[in-house]
């Protein structure tokens, strides 16, 4: 049990390895040090937490680490902290933001695939990909929004706020058959993003491209949302004993 407790940590370790090395190279500010750490403590915890009492078998992994496409999963994330901590200083190279990002988008398409051929595909692995895609989306739209407008933020925090609908209303809780042009809308925020941060087009059409974004991810949780609706079932009214 607590070999598979390993991979958060090496994943921590591989956090603060990637922070000193962009600190020794272009430089770091307190506040990128700080959301760099932070973003690996969290997952580190997150992590744990989330195969705290979960069988190595359950899991997909060996008992020795975390399963081939979870690791992959895992350097995924340690990039999202990079470019979490890069973002805080408008005097790193952009291109070593995109680059990260970019990094980060390829190997979105390989935890699936690895976990797909060495048959370790689990909910935890699916759930694990989805809020490291949501990090990426919402620290760069952080990012874009300085030079965009504070509109784009709604790309980011999207995620976020339907996770809080669902505790507001549990019929959002209910799990939907998954869909490929889901991970599809996904993508295409993350890349258009990368764009935008990237800064070689015009801005009125990294602007145009960014709405349509907006509008796709609107549209996919409002899909999903209009779903659950249809599938939700109302608890029957008790009755009560007859007056007699």
């Amino acid at each position: 049990m607590s070999t598979v407790r390993t991979g958060p940590t090496w994943g921590l370790i591989g956090q603060f390895v990637l922070l000193l090395g962009l600190a020794g190279t272009v430089g770091l500010t307190d506040a990128g040090w700080l959301a760099g750490l932070a973003y690996g403590v969290i997952t580190a915890v997150a992590l744990t937490w989330a195969l705290r009492g979960t069988p190595a078998r359950a899991a997909g992994g060996s008992g020795v680490g975390l399963p081939p496409g979870n690791s992959v999963t895992l350097v995924r994330a340690t990039l999202v902290g990079g470019v979490a901590a890069l973002s805080f200083d408008d005097r790193v190279p952009v291109r070593l933001l995109v680059g990260l990002t970019a990094a980060a988008l390829v190997l979105d398409a390989v935890d699936g695939y690895v976990a797909r051929r060495t048959g370790t595909v689990t909910a935890l692995g699916a759930r694990f990909d989805m809020e490291v895609d949501a990090s990426l989306i919402l620290v760069l739209s952080v990012y874009v929004a300085r030079t965009t407008g504070l509109w784009v933020l709604a790309i980011g925090l999207m995620r976020y706020a339907f996770v809080l609908a669902m505790w507001a209303l549990p019929w959002l809780r209910k799990p939907v058959p998954a869909r490929r042009w889901r991970k599809v809308v996904a993508a295409i925020q993350g890349t258009v993003l990368a764009v935008a941060a990237a800064d070689v087009l015009p801005r009125p059409l990294v602007a145009g491209a960014l709405a349509v974004s907006l509008g796709l991810l609107a549209w996919s949780f409002g899909s999903q949302a209009g779903a659950l609706w249809r599938q939700r079932v109302r608890a029957p009214v008790p009755v009560g004993p007859r007056d007699t």
